[in-house]
């Protein structure tokens, strides 16, 4: 069992981390659909194709990638954090590349492009986000201070969004001469994009040297078979639903990242109000993190979590309903939406490890890279379901993509509203429905739970 204590100096570094990894991946999430879209004018159909493909290569790479770390042994920097640093810039470089325009290449280059960028950034962002989420189960194995990284990686994550969510919105669109009409301008977002690439090296080299690993693996751990690693994490009720819930949070907001991008642009005609999102969706995060260990300890993460996923599905109902055309109100509805999503937000982390635990219980085996590489394929599902969701939705609601146009018409617009309402609502039921029903680890569970550990890793 771990006896180091956490530092303040540990807490940040590994906040830190998800601040790198968020950087790109908030400027993807933002605006990559939009930039193949409005800048490269490659077809929805394409889109959706090129998010598929490269979703299955994910479910190859991922847990590749976990095993080659589960099989490596630990070095004087621990198991992890190697990886994390090495690998942080290329993965910087590969991000720069998804935006840079070719000029003069047809829709067809463009897309051929597209795919090896985006494959390309993929591979890179697993190679450094999988020993980064793995880290957080070896650096304690305290409840108290599992759940003080959950939020604490949270928090990095929210720091590292405002960028793509907040800054860029302001700056990467220019207006038409001939219309007026405000549009997506590459040049610009380019800029901005390798601006934060820089930004993204600096943060990693510092997340590397202010944490550590004080969890070993146990001494007699053989090498096992990945596929038989997978296979009994699929026979874990606690792994299998966080993974789905899991996949449903991340879908849920990388769809509304996508459709409210939209949404400001062409329903409200106020693309700027767009960085609002993003601190109406954190100021409830920022709201709840001083109370979130203390609701851990009275009512225990699945309660809480699931209790949250029903309170943003009412939200979003009732926007649906109203069908307001008062943008700060939509804002509003957000922030209400904000703090039902950021129970499951700030302690998805801390859910993580404790099902990494019970894998633990079940084969007396701690096999982190495998697991979280298992774990982070059913979210980068999510984004691709995300992803493909917005690109159906859009295309049946008649959204044009060709070259010149700027503006549709009312009835897309109209579309574009429902579908940024009702879809979320959706998602944050099934997120409910799972949690509530499918997730083993209740307070009572997990109390259980650390006593049985300590008496196995006592006898080991």
């Amino acid at each position: 069992m771990n006896e180091k204590r956490l530092t303040k100096k540990n807490i940040i570094g590994y906040a830190l981390g998800d601040t790198g990894g968020v950087l790109a991946f908030g400027v993807v999430g933002s605006f990559l659909q939009m930039y193949y879209t409005d800048v490269l004018h490659i077809s929805l159909a394409k889109i959706t194709v090129l998010m598929l493909v490269a979703r299955i290569w994910d479910a190859i790479n991922d847990p590749l990638c976990g095993a080659f770390i589960d099989s490596r042994k630990p070095t004087k920097y621990g198991r992890f954090r190697p990886y994390v640093f090495w690998l942080s810039f290329p993965m910087a470089l590969a991000f720069i590349l998804v935006f840079v325009k070719i000029p003069g290449l047809s829709e067809n280059q463009y897309l051929i492009y597209a795919y090896i960028t985006y494959i390309f950034y993929g591979m890179m962002y697993t190679g450094v986000n999988i020993p980064y989420g793995s880290m957080a189960s070896v650096m304690t194995d305290d409840q108290r201070e599992r759940s003080t990284l959950s939020v604490a990686r949270s928090f990095g994550s929210g720091i590292g969004s405002l960028p793509g969510q907040i800054l860029l919105p302001l700056f990467v669109y220019s207006t038409a001469v001939d219309t007026g009409v405000k549009y997506l301008d590459g040049n610009k977002l380019l800029g901005g994009v390798v601006l934060i690439a820089g930004f993204i090296i600096i943060i990693y080299i510092a997340s590397f040297k202010m944490t550590r690993e004080n969890i070993a693996p146990p001494a007699n751990q053989e090498k096992e078979n990945m596929l038989k690693v997978m296979g009994q994490l699929m026979r874990n009720r606690a792994f299998v639903t966080l993974c789905i819930a899991s996949l449903l949070l991340i879908a849920g907001s990388m769809y509304t990242q996508t459709i409210f991008n939209y949404l400001f642009k062409n329903y409200f005609k106020q693309p700027g109000l767009f960085s609002l999102v993003t601190v109406f969706t954190y100021i409830p995060m920022l709201v709840l993190m001083p109370f979130m260990g203390r609701l851990v300890v009275k009512f225990g993460k699945k309660e809480i979590c699931s209790f949250g996923s029903i309170f943003a599905s009412l939200a979003f109902l009732a926007l649906f309903f109203i069908h307001t055309e008062n943008p700060f109100v939509f804002l509003g509805f957000v922030l209400v939406s904000g703090f039902g999503v950021s129970f499951f937000t700030l302690e998805v982390w801390a859910l993580v490890t404790d099902v990494i635990d019970y894998q633990e219980k079940l084969t007396h085996r701690r096999d982190e890279g495998t697991s979280y590489a298992c774990f982070s394929f059913f979210r980068k599902l999510g984004q691709t379901l995300a992803g493909m969701g917005a690109s159906v939705a859009l295309a049946a609601i008649g959204y044009v993509t060709a070259e010149g146009v700027t503006e549709q018409t009312v009835e897309v617009n109209e579309g574009i509203y429902g579908i940024a309402t009702m879809v979320p609502c959706v998602i944050y039921l099934l997120m409910f429905l799972f949690l509530r029903f499918g997730y083993p680890l209740t307070r009572k569970a997990m109390e259980e739970l650390k006593e049985e550990l300590g008496k196995i890793r006592a006898a080991e």
